[in-house]
């Protein structure tokens, strides 16, 4: 068995087969052009004007495709429902409510179910939107507007498993969820709302509050001794401490660098060095209320790995690369 399938790769391009493949799917994708026309513009128009859902439903793998429409559309502020073109015969039209737009997805247009499915929608005077790939298709005839996802040629070798069909729905979809997040001025602070979980999530609503709150807050004043700094970065274990004046007013910081540079460019330590002799002025700061990623980046760019929290010059708390780890936002 495995020699057969050595003989295969020998006698098969698979690099071949497999940029075949893409640049079949990619000419799929740019026939799309042709498509954007008065009826995807229709077809946005009806979306936005709805006072409803979006009920989207297809057969077969035009399914798939209509689920993932489905979960970009809720993501981004279109209330969506998928409606599985079999069931919906068998007691799930009742998912379809009067102020509903339907979209059905399919490549023939012609699939049995679609050909039930269809009446019933019409019955119930729903907008009717047809994402097909054959204009002459019933679907097509039956639809209040047609979106057009017609393909040349399928990557399958066989021209039948349905591969730039579906890359063309999928894409369509994409288009169409863009167009509503610009015309709904969808934005971060919107896109947060739905992403709450995950990494995605925490980049897009976890502040700098939410991290320093429970670290140490090392603190020296100006005139506190080398001694109180190290003994104060040691305690606290960030690796650094801010200073401060008797107002909690931010003056400087002092890291772990800065003492070994002072270590080693004096060959015996004074006595009299107070911490506003070695803290490093104007250090990078940041507000509570910033996004933790703003803090990520600040982190990068300087090549630092703590960032002092800073709220109306007041410091408030030290943020450290390992909280970023922890949460996971690295």
């Amino acid at each position: 068995m495995l020699y057969h399938y050595r003989q295969l790769i020998m006698d098969v391009s698979i690099k071949q087969i497999a940029l075949r493949t893409i640049e079949l799917e990619a000419q799929s994708i740019s026939g799309l052009r042709a498509y954007i026309d008065e009826n995807f513009e229709r077809t946005v128009a009806a979306i936005v004007a709805c006072r409803g859902r979006i009920v989207i439903s297809g057969i077969g793998k035009s399914a798939v495709i209509a689920q993932k429409i489905v979960a970009t559309l809720n993501s981004t502020g279109t209330p969506s429902i998928f409606m599985h073109a079999a069931d919906a015969i068998h007691g799930d039209l009742g998912i379809v409510q009067q102020e509903d737009v339907v979209m059905i997805i399919s490549k023939s247009g012609e699939s049995p179910e679609i050909k039930v499915l269809v009446p019933l929608i019409r019955n119930f005077g729903n907008v009717l939107i047809g994402m097909v790939g054959s204009i002459d298709s019933y679907l097509a005839r039956q639809s209040t507007i047609v979106l057009n996802t017609t393909v040349e040629q399928e990557a399958c070798p066989n021209n039948l498993a349905p591969t730039s069909s579906t890359t063309a729905q999928l894409v369509m979809g994409d288009a169409l969820a863009v167009c509503l997040m610009e015309l709904k001025g969808f934005q971060r602070e919107d896109f947060a709302k739905f992403h709450p979980g995950g990494t995605l999530g925490k980049k897009l609503y976890l502040r700098v509050s939410d991290l320093y709150e429970g670290n140490e807050k090392p603190r020296v004043l100006p005139s506190s001794s080398l001694k109180e700094v190290i003994v104060e970065m040691t305690q606290k274990r960030l690796g650094v401490t801010a200073v401060v004046d008797e107002a909690g007013i931010l003056l400087g910081i002092i890291t772990d660098g800065d003492l070994r540079r002072m270590l080693r460019d004096s060959l015996q330590l004074e006595a009299n060095v107070r911490a506003a002799d070695i803290m490093t002025r104007n250090p990078k700061t940041i507000s509570p209320e910033e996004l933790a990623v703003a803090a990520l980046d600040v982190l990068r760019q300087n090549g630092i790995t703590q960032i002092v929290v800073v709220d109306n010059g007041k410091y408030v708390g030290i943020v450290h690369l390992h909280d970023l780890i922890r949460e996971g936002i690295i």
